[in-house]
Parts: C-alpha cells; structure tokens; sequence
C-alpha cells in the first residue's frame, strides 16, 4: 500500500512538473511581438513604418549604400565625368573595360544605381497599407497619418523603378501564394511605362492633404514631400514624352517603355502645378542666412539643419550612432583627421561650366593672347567673379576647409618650363637653382596615379562636415542627405513653365536661384532655352543624384557620352550646351613658378591634364535608356518581356 501511495506521488510531481514545463514553453516570447500586438499600439506601428523608412531605395547618396551598409557611396558620383575617383580600387570607372558600371553597353542588372526590382519592400508596404485600414485601435488620425506614408513610399518605390527599367507590375495587394503548385496567378506583365507614372502621381495627388503641412520634420512624409515629389516625377514623365521618339530604338511596342508624345503637355501641367502649389505653402525658402559670403552660404544648405531649403531627407544622428563617412572618405589632406581622404576629385568639366557673374560663360582664363601662360598672385584669382556655386560644390586650389588652406599644386616651374616634381604628398628636395629646399608638391597633391590626394587639381566641397571629428573613422558625420529640396522644385517649376511655352515664368523661377549664387543681371526671357535648363540643374544640382537620371529622360545621354575621346580643347568648348561632349575626366593642375630673385618667383600658371587613369572615352549607348531586367525575374514570371535591345 505504502508503495503504491509512493506511485502515486511520484506520478503526480511528474505530471506537475510536465504541465509546468509545457506553460514555460507556452509563454510568449518577451522579445517578439505578434502582428495583432503591433496593431493595437501607435507607438509600435510607427516603429515598423521607421523600418519602412530606412528602407527607402536611396543608391546615389553621402551615406551608406542601402544594398550594403559598409559601402560608401561616395565613389558612384564619379561614374558620369562630374568627378576622378582617387582610390586605387575604384579607377576601372574611368577605364573602357569595367563592366560592372554603365559603360559600355546595356546596364548591368545587378547595378543598383542603375535598376531597382524590389517587390519584397513592395510586398511589406501593400501589407502595412492592408493592416493599417483595419487598425482601429488607435487614434483615427495617427491612422489616417500613417496609411499616407506608406502610400508615399510605395509611390516612391515604384517611381524609383519606372525611372531606371520603365513600366513594371503594379501590385496594391498583398500577394500570397496557395502552396497549390501553381504560381500562374502570381505573375502578373508590366504595366506601360505611362501607367506607372500615373499611378505614382495620382497615389501623391490622393495623400497630399493627409499629412502635415508645415516643415518641421524633414525625415517624414509631408505634404511638402508629395509635392516635390509629384512635380519630379510628371516632369520626368513628360520629358520622356516629349523627348523620347527621338530614340526609337529605345520603345516597346506595348507601352512598356516609351510614352505617347501627345501626353507631353499634361505631364508638364502637372509638374508646374505640384511645384506652384508647394511655393504658395510659403513654408519653404532658399538658404541666404550667410549672405556675406554666398560660397559658403550655398555649402551650408547640405549640412545646416535648420534650413528652410529642405523638404525631406535622410537624417543620421551621432548619439544614436547612425552615421555616414562622406566626409571621412573626401576630406582634404591638409584637413583629415584620419590617414584617408580626397577620393572624390570634382573635374575641369564641371568646374569650367560655371558662369561668370556677368552671365556670361569662358573656360578659366590660364593663357595669355600670345598662348604663354598666364600668371595669378593667388590661385583663387583664377576662379575670381563667378557663380559662388563653384566654390560651394568645389575646393578649389588655395581655398579652405576647417580652418586649413589646402595645399594643391603639381610642382615648380622655370620660366624656362622646367618642372620640379615628387612622387609623395609635400615633398621637398634641394635644387639647383638656388641649393635650398624646395616643397615641389602640394601636400594635397595632385601627384598622378597616387590615390586619396586629389588627381584633378580640385576636391569635394558639397556636403562635406566642417565640425571636428566629422573625419574621424570613430566618429564620422551626422550631416543628412537631402532628398528634395526648394530649388530644386524652382527648376522643375521653370522646366515645366519653358516647355509649355511660357518663358517668363520660366526666367522668373531661374532667377530666384540664381540671385542666391551672386547674379544681379536677371535672365530676360528671350534667353531662357532648352540648354540654359540643363545648366542650371548641372550647376545646382552637381553631386546630388540627378546627371544622370536627367540626361536619360531628355534623351541626350547617348550624345553627350558619345563614346569619342576628348581632347583639351573640348573640355573648355561649348560651355554653354546641353550637348557638349563629356566622355572623360579632365584635370586643372596649378604650379608655382620657380623664379628666386625674379618678379615672377611664387606666382601660379595653370595646365589641362588627362589624368593616366582615364584611358577610355565612356560611351552611353541605346541600351542604357533603360537598365536590364534581371534573368531570374524573367524566369520566374515568363509575363515579364525584356528591355529593348536587352
């Protein structure tokens, strides 16, 4: 009996102890929560739409790349002759050979700044879209609020992807596969390149008025956001339109790329609308807090947090460790703070198309009448009385950064031409001359073939940090990367307003911006054209992600990069054309003249250069109107046709 009662026990601990382990097991994760458990909480939702967020498809930025967080992107801005890549590994963009970047050929598929084909951050969006309708336990106004940004940043995905490969599926709901063995009702054809610009501006035109309309969170959706982003998208839209029967080879007969051209002047309405309206909120303005020197003033708008410009952006934060090593990566070497620097080398192609304040254009003035060189007391005095853009985007030769003048020169020089050189940063050797040392080359280069020292005579100025410490591997910088911004929306307002026939308007909004870079003679409209258009987004908009993407819409990428080599004289030609040839990187390199005892000693010439690296002419052929769509996408969806000469 007494055993039995032992039995007993035992059995009935045993069983008490497998229902307390089964509990254990049973409890929910402290960890992870259930999807009905993020729906009942604002404050939940809005962490996942911050997911949502940081997954916007931002490829050409100052930051960290979206497709690896430990690539820099610094180095995609030296893809299509704005600027020299000084890093060893990264030459091959300015050699024939490279592939893996847009030259020559049809764009790599897998390049994503040139494609974009990302149907899972669709997926996740249609999703939210869907739980968010149904979330009504929370504030109807936070839903109300939320549902429009991720109606925003579906709109901008698709926009995105319209804008590299052309029409794609449009899907709105969220695609779940029945395990059946057959995915036929999965797979769904592209859409028409048009119908998918149309959904993007009607998804914007539908949200604007569901958010807020002031501007004081630029790293959410706003209904100045939209607007930018509506006036973008129908002016590239329309200029496709207008502009691509230029490139017949470019079309698909189906729609799925190309658009009619009679859906020009309604794309260009809309783009004039989105722009005027977001002006009439008087919530933005162009940045002139430092209207005693315009140079530095337009440097401050990409890295002065309080300016009225930004309309949405990209925001890192130092104390919550989010941050990006645009500065690192280009600081000048006089300037760094670490072993590292000067990889992105703005080149003369660029710098030479900056005005001079007389609204006229003239390549830098480096020779006499009589073709000897010309002599300046200060290398600055070259770049005297332009457009203060110049030195906003560019470091120019004796210009500063942090406090430190740079130090760019080649070398010495005779008056008899003999040059003095070195092969190392700030070099200094004893010369015949006068048998006293001589520095021979500046400590910032430029010295050919030698990477992280500039290889054009000229460094990166936009977006870079002047706080301390901005340079440092351990710290880096919080500066953001704006997205949209006020000016740009006056251009595309002025593009808009030109190509529908109103040139005064057009000159109106031109010389807004240009008034902020030091002009006092306004444009008279007569004088706007096509060509002046492109300038000046050429010369606002340098190193923010739009050459190329607005080379390809007025279909002039293929003339421009046209494969053909430059030569000296084409770098300083035809400053003032959309069209001018821009196939390599050219170089500015200053000397100091070499002269003891002379009225010449100390003063500086200038020379153009074809840096050793640039071996090939890039060439933009047909193909890259619109990038490859991926084999493996096409063997999923057989609905799916390729791009044109794909």
């Amino acid at each position: 009996m007494k055993k039995l009662a032992y039995m007993l026990l035992a059995g009935t601990v045993l069983w008490q102890a497998c229902k307390s382990d089964a509990d254990f097991l049973q409890r929910p994760p402290s960890n992870i929560l259930e999807e009905d458990q993020v729906w009942q909480h604002s404050d939940l939702i809005l962490s996942v739409l911050a997911d949502l967020y940081d997954r916007y498809p931002d490829y050409n930025t100052n930051g960290n790349s979206t497709v690896s967080p430990s690539l820099e992107n610094w180095s995609e801005f030296a893809q299509f002759d704005e600027a020299f890549a000084s890093e060893a590994g990264q030459y091959g963009r300015h050699k024939w050979q490279n592939l893996d970047y847009n030259y020559p050929g049809q764009i790599t598929s897998h390049d994503h700044f040139s494609t974009y084909w990302d149907y899972t951050y669709i997926r996740d969006l249609n999703q939210f879209i869907a739980n968010d309708s149904s979330a009504l336990a929370i504030p109807a106004a936070d839903r109300t609020r939320y549902m429009a940004e991720a109606r925003f940043l579906r709109a901008a995905a698709y926009f995105e992807e319209v804008k590299r490969v052309g029409g794609v599926p449009i899907i709105t709901n969220v695609l779940t596969y029945d395990y059946s063995g057959d995915p036929s009702y999965l797979q769904h054809p592209r859409n028409k390149e048009s119908e998918v610009y149309d959904f993007v501006l009607n998804e914007l035109e539908g949200i604007k008025d569901s958010l807020p309309a002031n501007a004081d969170d630029k790293s959410r959706a706003s209904k100045g956001a939209v607007l930018a982003m509506e006036s973008r998208a129908a002016l590239y839209a329309a200029s496709i339109a207008k502009y691509g029967s230029t490139k017949p080879a470019t079309l698909l007969p189906g729609g799925e790329t190309g658009i009619p051209a009679s859906m020009a002047t309604a794309y260009y309405t809309k783009a004039l609308k989105a722009a005027q309206e977001l002006i009439a909120m008087n919530v933005y303005a162009l940045y002139t807090k430092k209207s005693d020197n315009l140079a530095d003033n337009f440097a401050s708008v990409f890295y002065d947090k309080s300016s009225p410009e930004t309309i949405f952006a990209k925001d890192y934060k130092l104390k919550s460790g989010k941050v990006e090593g645009w500065t690192l990566a280009n600081s000048p070497r006089t300037s760094q703070e670490e072993q590292q620097g000067s990889r992105l080398d703005p080149s003369l192609n660029l710098v030479a198309i900056f005005e001079k304040l007389d609204n006229t254009f003239a390549p830098p003035a480096i020779t006499n009448s009589d073709g000897s060189p010309k002599l300046y007391d200060n290398p600055m005095d070259l770049f005297a009385d332009r457009d203060a853009r110049l030195q906003g985007t560019v470091i120019i030769p004796g210009a500063s950064f942090k406090g430190f003048t740079t130090d760019i020169f080649a070398g010495l020089q005779t008056p008899a031409g003999k040059v003095y050189s070195g092969a190392d940063f700030g070099q200094i050797i004893t010369l015949a001359e006068d048998g006293k040392p001589h520095q021979v080359v500046g400590v910032d280069g430029p010295i050919d073939n030698k990477e992280l020292g500039t290889q054009t005579g000229f460094l990166i100025r936009k977006y870079m940090d002047p706080s301390i410490g901005s340079g440092r591997i351990g710290t880096q910088s919080e500066v953001w990367w704006i997205r949209f911004r006020y000016a740009e929306v006056l251009l595309n307002a002025a593009e808009a307003a030109f190509e529908l026939g109103d040139a005064a308007t057009a000159a109106g909004y031109l010389n807004q911006v240009r008034r902020r870079a030091g002009f006092t003679t306004d444009l008279l409209p007569a004088q706007i054209t096509f060509d002046r258009i492109v300038h000046e987004r050429k010369v606002e908009l340098a190193f923010e992600g739009h050459e190329f993407y607005d080379m390809k819409r007025w279909r002039i990428a293929d003339i421009a990069w046209n494969g053909l080599r430059m030569t000296a004289a084409d770098v300083v030609s035809n400053l003032d054309k959309a069209t001018r040839i821009n196939t390599m990187v050219w170089a500015l390199w200053p000397y100091k003249v070499l002269n003891p005892g002379g009225a010449t000693d100390g003063k500086w010439l200038f020379k153009i250069v074809l840096p050793s690296n640039v071996t090939e002419a890039h060439r933009f052929q047909l193909g890259n109107y619109y990038s490859a769509i991926a084999q493996d996408i096409i063997n999923n969806n057989p609905k799916i046709i390729k791009n044109p000469n794909q």
